[in-house]
């Protein structure tokens, strides 16, 4: 096991990220994929702004049913849930310090950045299936 290893040899590339301005019927259908990550970058200008996750979608959404028609879905943007400065490492981070980043943060995931663009994701799911496999 070589937690000297860097993220950009473990993080996830296929990301999907929304704009502020974009309404949360797209975060919704995100999240219908599978697998989807539970947390989702937000850009502008290719330049990372925010994060939106699973919980806060879900507290903004309430109790509306999975049909697209639901009005909150249209009513709501992204950048009305978003969490503004999120944490994101670089792509040469070790996976150890990106793990202390983890469990200090209490996050997650953290989004790995190159000048402030998006690159990837590295989870906690992904060190820990990293560990076992060693």
């Amino acid at each position: 096991m070589n937690l000297n290893s860097t993220v950009a040899e473990l993080m996830s590339t296929n990301i999907e990220c929304v704009q502020p301005g974009q309404q949360i019927i797209d975060l919704k259908h995100i999240y219908e994929k599978q697998p989807f990550h539970q947390h989702i970058p937000v850009t502008e200008n290719n330049q990372l702004v925010g994060i939106v996750s699973l919980i806060d979608f879900m507290r903004a959404i309430h109790n509306a049913s999975l049909d697209d028609n639901e009005p909150v879905y249209h009513s709501i943007l992204v950048k009305d849930i978003m969490s503004i400065h999120p944490v994101s490492i670089e792509p040469t981070t070790t996976l150890k310090e990106a793990s202390k980043q983890l469990i200090d943060g209490g996050f997650h995931s953290l989004i790995v950045t190159e000048n402030n663009e998006v690159k990837g994701m590295i989870t906690t799911t992904d060190i820990l299936n990293y560990l076992v496999q060693e």
